[in-house]
């Protein structure tokens, strides 16, 4: 079973080489079609349409692609709802990510600043 829940933030750091990542490019990663959609845009905003799907595909051979369900979309979006009382602005595919890695129970892997002290997270910047 995966270990970590790799939101966006954290599959761009890996194929960045960021040496705080190094450890978890190792790691077996669970993310969602969301991330890979957030992923494709980072991409596409530092390369080529054909390299981006390129790196794409390679980022779909060392991750596993979860499907939400539609209590995961509810608990995502209380989840918003509850953090943005505190002063957290999650995005909802963030906060979906978060919810999704506590129903799988694995840690959540993230360096976004607003999920510092939550539960079950590995931040790491």
């Amino acid at each position: 079973m995966a270990h970590y829940y790799a939101d966006t933030y954290a599959l761009v750091e890996i194929l960045k080489g960021n040496p705080a990542y190094k450890r978890y490019a190792d790691e077996e990663l669970v993310t969602s079609e969301f991330n890979m959609l957030e992923l494709a845009y980072a991409l596409a905003k530092d390369y080529d349409e054909e390299k981006a799907v390129k790196i794409l595909r390679v980022v779909r051979a060392f991750v596993t692609i979860v499907q939400p369900r539609d209590e995961d979309y509810t608990k995502a979006s209380v989840l918003r709802l509850e953090l943005r009382k505190q002063g957290k602005n999650l995005s909802l595919i963030d906060a979906l990510g978060y919810v999704l890695a506590k129903r799988l129970g694995m840690a959540f892997l993230t360096g976004d600043r607003e999920f510092r002290n939550l539960d079950r997270v590995e931040y790491v910047k």
